[in-house]
């Protein structure tokens, strides 16, 4: 289509503010950006909007305009809602490079503009394929009661035989056709979509998973930001199972058309969430401003048929914090509305197929970091005889996420409950922590009502996060790396561990090795009055997470009353001196005469200095240990047999 045509068509209601003789140009797509350079993502020919917030000051123009220009665009259409008249450098920018520039007005969306070009476009290249866009087309734009991308997906099979899924950043699947694709290789997808968004490649990207199967995306982009690294943490994609390297034109064009789509139905999903993003800020706000609970209350009653309609019951809920920092200079995008859309993304609820899952969280920005209030369903309400999978604690009885079933209760990722404990008239199972093994037992909800006992040892041994030993059970409360089963109402309660085992292996491709992400997960509270103790521990829980190394770290809660919250800030000068006085002479003793001294201090503490039990755990005689042990106190200037020395050695060993 020509701009001519868009200048024409009363419904978009353009106004030309300049390159009126340039206006037989061709137009071949649309793009939405505010990044000062977009010309990475431009191919030429498009109509680029913008709602110029990369214009800071009135040098910024030329610049931007010059980049357009080079790229081949049709014109430039900026919006006026936010500045109220188009700058005049921009438009004396414009007319120096000769690129049409057209005004939009505040009653005019973008995604009405882009909805409109991608249709006469699609209709002009692929020929018979515009009437597939053109029935998916309508079918997005009837509303949230046409089925969403779901429809269209199903098009894309019905029509060009195309199996398709939209996912999102975490490798979440908001919409697909067919069977649902299996966790790790949404995982996979998804981290190979923000490995190549931030080299600035040109879609779709070719990814070809274990099993040989090949998949090719393409993004699914609202507004573009000013950081690309916060575009590529926010989007949408679109993963088709084929291979788009030797497609037609045409059909690219429609892929293509058909992101656009489903980007206004991303940006439609955005809006309908600020409800529950006031109501979020009006209960952090009370929080924390020390309001009374009967007011707090109030609002979160008022949150309650929000989040959770036809909830019979006041819920519990926990409280999440997440922060995204950049390194290096530059532009970089306000971390707090990323960390937003990424929780809202982290805490989906997977227990209803179909929903828009992310609608069951309130997030709100507070300057640097997001805070979520994420009420508890309990396991009735979330399916008879089925819990919540994903980053939540598997119930009782269930499949949990990753499809691995237990006796009794399994937690996800194929590891089946190993524990078990005995109650009155039922058996309760117990459950195996992600990377590690819990030796304690939790009641299952079974009939029978069995006390359930906490976990005595079992540890989480997963990368950044480090179990601590189990706790007693409290009402409305799973422990967040001692336990899996749900807690006496059936409530099942968001889990540290989970959490970073779900989402460390795709965004740490997106943020790469300039970028971090830090979370905290608070304990469950039934009250107002709870909240705002949820509310510190979640800050502190997620100071502990930034302490560690990695892009990706999520502390819980349970880890703020062990040693492992002391550990992260001490000083690294007084680790390095305090070690080194305890473990240097022993790590020396042992290059010289390979007598396994440090091995040998790990298994006596491991044993709480039992020797009988070291020495068997370590195929010796005791007499055999007790030299050794010596040697270490002689070595040392120590008494492994004080408490306080043995602490010493314990703590060495932590941070060695």
């Amino acid at each position: 289509m020509r701009l001519s045509a868009l200048l024409e068509t009363d419904a978009l209601g353009l106004r030309l503010l300049g390159g009126g003789d340039e206006l037989d140009r061709t137009v071949r797509g649309v793009m939405t950006t505010d990044l000062r350079d977009p010309s990475r993502y431009l191919t030429g020919g498009e109509l680029v909007l913008t709602g110029l917030a990369w214009r800071h000051t009135p040098a910024d123009s030329e610049p931007f305009v010059r980049l357009l220009a080079a790229a081949g665009v049709a014109a430039l259409a900026a919006g006026d809602a936010e500045v109220g008249t188009i700058p005049q450098d921009l438009v004396d920018a414009c007319a120096r490079h000769r690129l049409p520039l057209f005004a939009v007005g505040e009653h005019v969306a973008f995604a009405t503009v882009t909805e409109y070009v991608v249709r006469q476009v699609s209709g002009e290249r692929a020929g018979d394929l515009a009437a597939v866009v053109d029935r998916h087309r309508r079918l997005m734009s009837a509303g949230p009661g046409s089925g969403g991308p779901e429809a269209v997906l199903d098009l894309l099979g019905t029509d060009l035989d195309l199996r398709a899924w939209v996912l999102s950043s975490t490798g979440r699947e908001i919409a697909g056709s067919g069977q649902p694709l299996p966790a790790p290789v949404r995982a996979e997808l998804a981290g190979a979509q923000q490995a190549a968004s931030r080299t600035g490649r040109p879609a779709p990207y070719r990814v070809a998973v274990q099993g040989g199967r090949v998949y090719s995306l393409f993004p699914v982009r609202t507004a573009g930001g000013a950081d690309i690294r916060a575009t590529v943490l926010s989007d949408w994609f679109l993963a088709v199972e084929a291979d788009a390297a030797d497609w037609p034109a045409e059909r690219l064009d429609l892929l293509r058309g058909v992101a656009q789509l489903i980007a206004v139905e991303r940006e439609r999903r955005d809006a309908a969430r600020a409800v529950r993003r006031r109501l979020a800020s009006e209960v952090f706000e009370l929080v924390a401003g020390g309001a009374a609970a009967s007011e707090i209350g109030a609002r979160l009653r008022a949150a309650t048929p929000v989040l959770l309609p036809g909830a019979g019951a006041a819920p519990q809920w926990q409280i999440v914090v997440a922060r995204v920092d950049w390194a290096g200079a530059g532009d970089q995008a306000p971390p707090g509305p990323v960390a937003r859309t990424l929780l809202e993304e982290l805490l989906a609820d997977p227990a209803e197929p179909g929903a828009d899952a992310a609608d069951r969280v309130a997030v709100a920005v507070a300057e640097d970091r997001a805070m979520a209030l994420v009420p508890l369903v309990p396991q009735e309400a979330a399916g008879r005889g089925g819990g919540r999978g994903g980053v939540f604690g598997a119930a009782a009885g269930s499949t949990g996420a990753g499809g691995a079933t237990g006796t009794g209760g399994a937690n996800s990722g194929g590891a089946t409950g190993a524990s078990r404990a005995t109650g009155t008239g039922g058996t309760g199972a117990g459950s195996t922590d992600s990377g590690g093994t819990g030796t304690g037992g939790a009641n299952s909800g079974a009939s029978g009502g069995g006390a359930g006992r906490s976990g005595t040892g079992g540890a989480a041994d997963s990368p950044g996060s480090t179990g601590t030993a189990g706790t007693a059970k409290r009402p409305g409360h799973t422990s967040g790396t001692g336990g899996g089963a749900p807690a006496e109402d059936g409530t099942v309660a968001l889990r540290a561990d989970r959490l970073l085992a779900a989402v460390r292996g795709p965004l740490a491709r997106g943020l790469a090795d300039d970028g971090r992400l830090t979370v905290g997960v608070s304990a469950a509270v039934g009250s107002p009055e709870g909240l705002r103790g949820a509310l510190e521990e979640a800050r502190h829980a997620r100071r502990v997470a930034a302490a560690r190394p990695g892009p990706v770290c999520v502390a819980g809660h349970d880890e703020l009353a062990s040693h492992v919250l002391l550990l992260p800030f001490v000083p690294d000068d007084v680790r390095r001196a305090f070690t080194a006085r305890l473990l240097d002479p022993l790590h020396a003793y042992d290059r010289r005469h390979r007598a396994e001294l440090i091995p040998t201090l790990v298994a006596f503490l491991d044993c709480d200095g039992s020797w009988t039990r070291c020495a068997s755990r370590l195929h010796l005689h005791v007499n055999t240990l007790r030299y050794r042990i010596g040697r270490i106190e002689q070595l040392t200037g120590r008494d492994l047999a004080r408490l306080e020395d043995k602490l010493d050695f314990f703590l060495a060993l932590r941070m060695s």
